[in-house]
């Protein structure tokens, strides 16, 4: 039975649409559908204001947006090492020294595609099947209500409901995820280069599968219908 995000949504007030990293044989039943430009440079969340729409970006080992895509979505780096730690390290900063920043590009996983295409859009049921990750995309009010439902179900000895790790907007939407079946969920969109295509208060919080059905099963003897966030509602005056 597909899950049924509708009363998680409405008692979230969460209203943009889930975007959902998808892994598929076939495009047609995903349409309307969008391709990056081959001549371009595109990272996944420019397309934040097609997925508004409706659409759903296709990717392919040969059509795949940006090179973070193709290194840790399709596993075929697109500059060599070396290069890659000189830039993020030296270029960008994002690691105090280039021997950190090999040692995490070292340890770090590529997903590995079980199909032809992977596409990135709005949650579809008739596609179910083919879900890996779903985002939601959620301001910091929605995010805590989410990591809250993360937590509802967790037993202490289970891995960690929620993570906050470093990595690439394409990283965090699932190949920082150790087991996709594991009921887990990462707080992304932390990425300062592709934050530029989001609204300033837009986060993401994506969730394994499991994650995703453990969050449909809140009702309404869960904190959805609680004191906590009546008040929180109340302050906003919604």
């Amino acid at each position: 039975m597909i899950p049924n995000p509708s009363y998680l949504l409405e008692k979230t007030g969460i209203d943009k649409p889930l975007i959902v990293f998808y892994d598929a044989p076939d495009t047609k039943v995903f349409e309307p559908t969008i391709r990056p430009n081959k001549l371009g440079h595109a990272c996944m969340y420019s397309f934040y204001k097609k997925w508004l729409k409706g659409q759903t970006v296709v990717l392919t080992k040969n059509n795949y947006g940006c090179g973070g895509a193709s290194h840790h979505i399709f596993n075929q780096p697109t500059r060599a090492h070396e290069d890659f730690v000189e830039f993020l390290t030296d270029d960008e900063g994002l690691k105090a020294n280039r021997d950190l920043m090999d040692e995490w590009i070292k340890v770090s996983k590529s997903y590995q595609p079980e199909n032809e295409f992977i596409l990135y859009g709005p949650l579809k049921d008739e596609v179910y099947g083919y879900v890996k990750t779903i985002t939601f995309l959620v301001n910091p009010d929605q995010l805590s209500m989410l990591m809250i439902g993360a937590q509802y179900f967790a037993r202490v000895n289970d891995p960690e409901p929620v993570i906050a790790p470093f990595g690439s907007g394409c990283m965090q939407s699932v190949s920082l995820f150790k087991d996709l079946n594991v009921p887990q969920a990462i707080i992304g969109a932390t990425d300062m280069a592709m934050r530029q295509y989001l609204p300033p208060d837009i986060l993401a919080f994506t969730v394994t599968k499991p994650m995703f059905e453990n969050l449909c099963k809140l009702d309404k003897n869960s904190f959805l219908e609680k004191g906590f966030i009546k008040q929180l509602f109340k302050v906003r005056k919604r």
